[in-house]
């Protein structure tokens, strides 16, 4: 990996403070689109459909069908709307400014009867504490452009890394796409064996982690970690992985979770934020594949090739 770039917008302080009432905001409105994509895709592996995936401006459906229709809809975090492409031609699009996720909610649905679209929705959060209805949300509505555009310049520096790492791995692998329901960016690497079944587990996360998995991705903080931190974790969790000792000094592992956290100020503050992050991510693979006895030489290219 190269060292820290000079170009100012890459790595930008991200601090939940400040930018918590829009985070919220746009959480929920991906939840919205997110669920409008749960119902006009099937299932594929691992809910892998209902996933946005990342462009140069922010992030996009898989194509939807409905009523005859293909359509996608795209975040533009750039220019700040919400943009739905159609195959006939049509296309339409959402402002993305400070307004209630009940309003957002009726423009989205508004917008899609116009293209002929009709598609219900469970209108109901989840992964979220203390869930509102959509159409009865007007606790949330502030949207900052600057803080919207500062989430994505982050995304758009750590992106190359997760990409770099995940071509290092031929086995079965995720592409690095957005999960709406934690609003979190992730990457995950199978060994190829089944996981045992949690009989108490819902649908989703029996279809989520039917095989063994080591996860990477990003969240921008919230929860039992109140700041923007990496992650890293694997199902079943191999017995000794917490007392693993893992790549940068910042990186520790939390009880709360079961999972090794990375603060994103420590990385984006280093002297290379590309290659902190890469030794998180490879050493938390590295200990996690190890313990639980991956097949590593069969899974993994072998080094200087492409």
């Amino acid at each position: 990996m190269t060292g820290r770039s000079k170009i100012s917008h890459l790595w930008p302080a991200l601090p939940l403070e400040a930018w918590q009432p829009t985070y919220d905001t746009l959480h929920m409105w991906t939840q919205i689109i997110g669920k409008v994509v749960l119902a006009t895709t099937p299932l594929s592996n691992h809910y892998w459909n209902i996933a946005f995936r990342l462009t140069s401006r922010g992030f996009e459906t898989q194509p939807m069908v409905a009523h005859g229709h293909t359509f996608t809809a795209t975040f533009d975090l750039v220019s700040h709307e919400l943009v739905f492409a159609c195959s006939d031609g049509r296309r339409a699009t959402i402002a993305l400014e400070s307004r209630t996720v009940a309003n957002f909610y009726a423009a989205v649905m508004r917008t899609l009867h116009g293209m002929d679209v009709d598609i219900r929705i469970r209108t109901m959060p989840v992964e979220y504490p203390n869930p509102i209805r959509f159409e009865e949300d007007t606790t949330h509505h502030k949207y900052d452009p600057e803080w919207a555009n500062t989430y994505w310049r982050a995304v758009t520096s750590m992106q190359p890394v997760f990409d770099e790492f995940r071509c290092r791995f031929v086995g079965k692998c995720s592409p690095l796409h957005f999960f709406w329901g934690s609003f979190d960016l992730a990457v995950t690497r199978f060994s190829g064996r089944r996981a045992p079944v949690k009989p108490d587990a819902d649908a989703m996360t029996r279809e989520a982690y039917s095989h063994e998995v080591i996860s990477h991705g990003f969240w921008p903080g919230g929860g039992a970690v109140q700041e923007a931190a990496f992650y890293a974790y694997a199902v079943p969790q191999p017995e000794g992985l917490p007392l693993s000792r893992v790549e940068p000094a910042a990186a520790f592992y939390s009880k709360d979770l079961g999972e090794f956290i990375l603060p994103y100020e420590a990385v984006r503050t280093s002297s290379s934020p590309e290659a902190a992050l890469m030794a998180f991510l490879e050493s938390t693979y590295a200990r996690a594949a190890d313990l639980a006895k991956w097949d590593r030489p069969a899974l993994e290219r072998a080094a200087g090739t492409k």
